[in-house]
């Protein structure tokens, strides 16, 4: 067929249709290649007993799909023949392309060993520093994957890298000046790890703000307040003011101050306090030391002091609040008044 040896733009017709025939035969094998992965790969793979290689398909059929597809579509670019800047800007973008899909693969790999193996690993240990440190050894291998990836792509799409980072150095020292609030972050985070003066889940108290560490980073560390907020804190923070660790206090002492009314007697002040020592004594959640004292005479009240001790890792809020419950119900059923402010008016009539 003639029509078929007609050149356009340097290649023949029948140039052109392999290379499209070779790019849509890429683009279909690339689908094929994905629903066997998802319908008979991980099907043969979650019969395994073990999850390491569920994680480790589920995180790469992507990256090798695209590979395939890349390299499909390369391969169909070789067979025309093109202008040579075209061709070049071509053979270098795909370069660039492959290298960023193989960093792809090899950060998705590394996050199936981190999931399937490193993490569950770190979970069963005791020590909470694993737990710290693996999240960031995480992050900090995928950098340097996806460094390396950029700088082999770089250098086979023809760039001279050692340049490239050379002409860095021109603007290092505003860099440096620029990240020097990054660059005390990171030291704020080396000396947190160092210190420990908090961990994962405990409850601190820092720079106005209360709660529940959820995560530990190079840069920063997230809080979750009492009020259900994540709070992000730079890490400089933790070194340059005073941290609260409210989860390492052996316990926490609650004052309470109660007023009963002065038509109380002695006996039912002696009978109150002694129910606080009980109520104290049948919570599981308090220390067993407590002071129960009869401090002082008000202005409309007689006052007791309860002094009450909260044991390391219980809820404050809701020990308090059953505490004060128990208060209210035992106060109730044994006839026992609060104060509240009163005053008493005479009214002297002019004879």
């Amino acid at each position: 067929m003639e029509f078929l040896d007609t050149t356009y733009y340097g290649n023949t017709i029948q140039q052109w249709l392999i290379s499209l025939s070779i790019i849509l035969f890429v683009v279909l094998l690339g689908k094929v290649v994905y629903w066997i992965f998802s319908k008979t790969v991980k099907a043969f793979t979650r019969k395994t007993k073990t999850k390491l290689d569920d994680i480790i398909v589920d995180l790469i059929e992507e990256p090798i799909v695209f590979m395939l597809m890349a390299s499909g579509i390369w391969f169909a670019f070789t067979l025309l023949t093109l202008p040579e800047a075209f061709s070049s800007a071509i053979n270098n973008s795909l370069n660039i392309l492959i290298a960023i899909l193989v960093g792809w693969l090899l950060v998705r790999l590394f996050d199936a060993l981190y999931e399937g193996i490193l993490q569950p690993w770190s979970e069963k240990t005791e020590n909470d520093l694993d737990d710290q440190l693996l999240p960031i050894l995480r992050k900090g291998v995928r950098l340097i994957i996806w460094l390396m990836a950029i700088i082999i792509g770089l250098n086979n799409a023809g760039y001279n890298v050692g340049a490239l980072l050379a002409g860095l150095g021109i603007g290092g020292l505003a860099f440096a000046l620029a990240a020097k609030d990054t660059v005390s972050n990171i030291f704020g985070g080396f000396t947190i790890f160092a210190d420990q003066p908090f961990r994962i889940n405990d409850r601190v108290q820092i720079d106005g703000y209360d709660g529940t560490i959820i995560e530990i980073g190079v840069r920063s560390t997230r809080l979750k307040t009492l009020a259900g907020r994540i709070v992000t804190i730079p890490n400089s923070t933790f070194t340059d003011a005073p941290v609260e660790n409210v989860s390492r206090e052996p316990s926490r002492k609650i004052i309470l101050d109660l007023g009963l009314t002065y038509d109380t007697s002695a006996d039912n002040m002696e009978l109150a306090m002694q129910a606080l020592k009980d109520i104290n004594q049948n919570n599981a959640h308090t220390e067993e030391k407590t002071i129960v004292s009869f401090n002082g005479f008000g202005d409309f009240a007689m006052n007791i002091m309860f002094i009450y001790y909260i044991k390391s890792g219980e809820s404050i809020a809701d020990t308090q609040t059953e505490i004060n419950l128990e208060i209210l119900r035992q106060f109730n059923s044994k006839g026992l008044e609060f104060a509240f402010p009163t005053q008493t008016l005479y009214n002297i009539e002019a004879s």
